[in-house]
């Protein structure tokens, strides 16, 4: 048996732990990437509608770090694709830290990595599995977002670099996270570097699109833009990506041979032996667990709010078109297009935040698979009040990001805050429907809790994308996000917000009831 034996098997037993995960995330970004460049062509039909809307772009510094330049201001690609080519490169590379941080970190802070040692498993074929299926996921999203652009009407050749760009950030975002799991002593904290690393990296492409242009050159953000994938593109450039990614792997498996399994490079901090009063109920519990997540998602909102307000003028200007007026409209209602955009802003925003309740159900799930839920019901805290503090953290903290979206948007843009909060406070009803369905399937089973990410992405592609996608009025509707108000076009309504409300606080009765009655673990 060498170091490298049962790297298959494991590789096999990931792909199929996390097979729901991966069609639901991949078949996301690839809808995206063919529905922008399906749309684009008739977004901008001539050759003078796609140099105005690239210099529009290029004009605006604040859409610029967040978006990158656009090198070739006549090419349709560049155009279609200039949101994915940085900004959703920034998905692909969150896929490939929760995939390999799951199977490496994650497996050793649970103790299958023991059990599996005390098999015909070689020591190092965790991590290289880890590594062997990152590649596979950053190659087929490469191969299928290259394929998305060229059914959308796109040229074969700057499909495949742009195709190539993903695949490489993939890369170097599976070899980032295998070296923040060989440092850090919990999943927690290799979340954390790794997702601090990639914030690094895309800052540095940031300031460098901006600025200095060498910045860019730091990072593998930067290199995506800089392959020039739609005009003449500099190929040499993927080598970067591959290189930085053998470099980091290499590195993880140093550091690896000189840690003991289970612990990190820096070591974790201990904590009391005992825990203070504070700890002493449910709810106090449920706020210390998640009150980290909960601070840096407010962080983000913060900052997603602030920066979409302040592009919004541009923004508008890019899209004032007959075809762009429609596209934003049936996004987010008619109306002044400032308005409409700022509702389809704040409909995406509410998407998004969904996924903050939608990690707490899920934590809820590993902590009973783990054994820790047992451990604190067998304490003096009630059933009732366990699920009502975890369900609270849930649909509370989403209105918090919510109210902070708004606000910081309002900021943003300089007028009309208390309003853009309230126009997001009405996305809330929705919201909270879709995670009482999540911490419904938790009550049912706790299995089935990673399933509410289905539900989720089910709603945001009949919900968000259902009139662009042609779909039926009765699927659409289907989707709670559907039935929110799109304010500031239009004003609120009462009866669907108390429908929604309603309908969730039914849901999460029944849940209760369930998960009451039922086994734990």
């Amino acid at each position: 048996m060498n170091r490298f034996t049962g790297t298959l098997a494991l590789t096999r037993r990931a792909v199929r732990r996390d097979r729901i995960l991966l069609v639901v995330w991949i078949g996301l970004l690839v809808l995206v990437v063919y529905a922008s460049a399906a749309a684009t062509a008739g977004l901008y039909p001539s050759v003078a509608d796609r140099v105005s809307a690239a210099r529009a772009i290029n004009a605006s510094p604040a859409i610029v770090a967040l978006y990158g330049p656009i090198l070739d201001v006549t090419s349709l690609g560049e155009l279609a694709m200039t949101k994915l080519t940085v900004l959703y490169a920034v998905i692909v590379a969150l896929l490939l830290l929760v995939v390999v941080r799951r199977h490496t970190r994650g497996e050793e802070e649970s103790g299958h990595a023991e059990l599996l040692g005390g098999t015909a498993i070689g020591p190092d074929a965790l991590l290289a599995a880890a590594l062997l299926e990152g590649t596979s996921i950053a190659a087929t999203v490469g191969v299928l977002a290259a394929a998305a652009d060229v059914a959308g009407g796109l040229p074969l050749t700057g499909s495949v670099a742009f195709g190539a760009s993903w695949a490489g950030i993939g890369l170097v975002a599976a070899a980032l996270t295998a070296v923040a799991c060989q440092l850090s002593a919990s999943s927690r904290t290799c979340a954390g570097l790794a997702g601090g690393a990639l914030a690094v990296l895309y800052l540095l492409r940031a300031v460098g699109d901006t600025g200095p242009v060498w910045l860019s050159w730091l990072s593998p953000f930067g290199w995506s833009t800089r392959l020039s994938a739609w005009r003449d593109p500099r190929w040499w450039v993927l080598l970067l990506d591959v290189g930085l990614a053998l470099g980091l792997s290499s590195t993880a498996q140093l550091l690896r041979n000189r840690r003991d399994l289970g612990s990190g490079i820096v070591p974790a901090r201990p904590g009391p032996a005992q825990g203070g009063a504070r700890l002493g109920d449910a709810f106090a519990l449920a706020w210390r667990v998640h009150r980290t997540a909960l601070l840096s998602w407010t962080l983000g909102v913060a900052a997603m709010g602030g920066v979409m307000g302040a592009i919004a003028p541009g923004v508008k200007d890019l899209l004032d078109t007959d075809a762009g007026r429609r596209m934003i409209e049936s996004i987010g209602g008619a109306g002044a297009l400032e308005d409409a955009l700022l509702a389809a802003v704040l409909s995406i925003a509410a998407v998004v935040i969904t996924c903050f309740g939608l990690a707490v159900v899920g934590h809820g799930g590993t902590d009973e698979h783990d054994g820790r839920t047992e451990q604190v019901l067998a304490t003096a805290t009630s059933r009732t009040r366990a699920f009502v503090a975890s369900t609270a953290v849930a649909t509370g903290g989403a209105a918090w990001l919510l109210a902070v979206t708004g606000l910081a948007t309002g900021v943003g843009l300089g007028r009309d805050a208390p309003g853009l909060v309230e126009a997001a406070l009405a996305q809330a009803p929705a919201v909270w429907t879709v995670l009482a369905v999540a911490v419904l399937l938790f009550a049912v089973d706790s299995r089935w809790a990673p399933l509410g990410w289905g539900v989720l992405g089910a709603c945001f592609v009949v919900g968000q994308l259902g009139d662009l996608l042609h779909l039926p009025g009765w699927l659409v509707g289907l989707s709670p996000y559907a039935h929110s108000p799109a304010m500031p076009v239009v004003a609120f309504a009462a009866t669907p917000a108390l429908v929604l409300t309603g309908v969730a606080a039914a849901v999460l009765v029944t849940a209760w009831w369930r998960y009451a009655g039922r086994d734990i673990g």
